[in-house]
C-alpha cells in the first residue's frame, strides 16, 4: 500500500436514490493531507476506533489531514438526505465538520467497532442508515433532480413549475441542504465536470465546459478556483479534462453520468460510447 488506499463503491439498494457513493480509506505510515471538496450533500466520516464524525455541507474546499494507520468507513449522502439524520438543519454545519451525536453515534459507533473488518463495518453502517428510513423534503429531492448540470434552468423556473416563490424554495433548500438554491446548482454542475472527467468524455476542457454548462473554459476555471482553491490542471493532475488522481470514482459520479447518458441519449449521443464505457453496455 503506498501513503493511502481509497475504495469506493455503490451503496447497498435501499439507499439508492440516498446515498451517493461508500467507501473505505486506509492510510499507511505516514499522516495523509487531503481537500474535501463541495459535492452538495453532506457526509458521515467513520473511523475505525474513532468517533463518526459529520462533514457538513461544504461551499469550499475543506483541507485534512488524516493520521497514519487510520482506517475510515464513509457515506457521501446525496443533497438535502442527512438532515433527518442530524436532526438539526443543515444551514447550520455550513463548512463544518462535528463529531455525531446522541443514539445515532452510539449505535454507528458501535456498528464499527465490533464489525469484523472495515467492509462489514460499511456494510453495519449502511443497514443502519437503510433502518432510519431517511426521507428527505420532497420539494427538495425534486429541486436537486432538476438543478443536475445536464438540467438547463434557472431557479424562478423551477420555483415557478414546483408553485413556490423563490424566497419559499430558497428556505426549503437552506434548511435541507444547508446552500441557497443558486449554490446548489453550481456545486452540481462543478460535480458534473468532475464526472465527465472522471469518465474521459470529450477533448479538453473546452468541450467539458461547454458540456457541463459553462461559458467557457475560463469560466470553469474560475469556478474550480473558488471551490477548490485550485485549478482544474492542479486539481485532476497534468491535464485538466483527465481525472489521474489514481482513484476509481465511478461509483460516486454514477448518479451524473446515468442522468446525462439519459439525456443525450435521444440527440445525436455525442460522447456516448464514453458514457457508456461507463455502465458496461451499449444502449443502441
Amino acid at each position: 500500500m503506498t501513503d493511502q488506499q481509497y475504495d469506493e463503491s455503490a451503496p447497498v439498494p435501499a439507499l439508492a436514490g440516498l446515498v451517493r457513493t461508500v467507501w473505505i480509506q486506509r492510510t499507511a505510515s505516514e499522516p495523509y493531507p487531503q481537500r474535501d471538496l463541495p459535492t452538495g450533500g453532506v457526509e458521515l466520516h467513520c473511523p475505525v476506533g474513532g468517533v463518526p464524525r459529520v462533514i457538513g455541507p461544504l461551499t469550499r474546499a475543506q483541507p485534512q489531514v488524516i493520521p497514519p494507520r487510520t482506517t475510515i468507513v464513509g457515506v457521501r449522502f446525496m443533497p438535502g438526505v442527512g438532515t433527518p439524520l442530524l436532526g438539526v438543519p443543515a444551514d447550520q454545519l455550513v463548512d463544518c465538520a462535528v463529531e455525531l451525536w446522541g443514539s445515532a453515534a452510539d449505535a454507528i459507533g458501535s456498528a464499527v467497532a465490533d464489525a469484523v473488518s472495515p467492509q462489514a463495518a460499511l456494510l453495519a453502517v449502511q443497514w443502519y442508515l437503510a433502518g432510519r428510513r431517511l426521507r428527505p423534503d420532497p420539494v427538495v429531492a425534486e429541486l436537486v433532480r432538476r438543478l443536475m448540470p445536464w438540467e438547463r434552468t434557472g431557479i424562478a423556473t423551477v420555483a415557478d413549475e414546483l408553485a413556490l416563490s423563490e424566497s419559499q424554495l430558497r428556505r426549503r433548500c437552506l434548511t435541507a441542504t444547508g446552500v441557497s438554491p443558486k449554490a446548489l446548482q453550481r456545486t452540481l454542475r462543478f460535480q458534473g465536470y468532475l464526472a465527465l472527467a472522471q469518465a474521459g468524455f470529450g477533448n479538453g476542457l473546452a468541450e467539458l465546459a461547454a458540456e457541463t454548462g459553462y461559458a467557457d473554459h475560463a469560466h470553469l476555471t474560475r469556478e474550480c478556483v473558488r471551490l477548490t482553491g485550485v485549478t482544474p490542471r492542479e486539481l485532476l493532475g497534468d491535464k485538466a479534462d483527465r481525472c489521474d488522481c489514481g482513484h476509481d470514482h465511478s461509483a460516486s459520479y454514477r448518479p451524473f453520468l446515468a442522468g446525462w447518458y439519459d439525456a443525450r441519449f435521444v440527440q445525436a449521443r455525442r460522447g456516448g460510447a464514453a458514457l457508456a464505457s461507463v455502465y458496461g453496455a451499449d444502449r443502441g
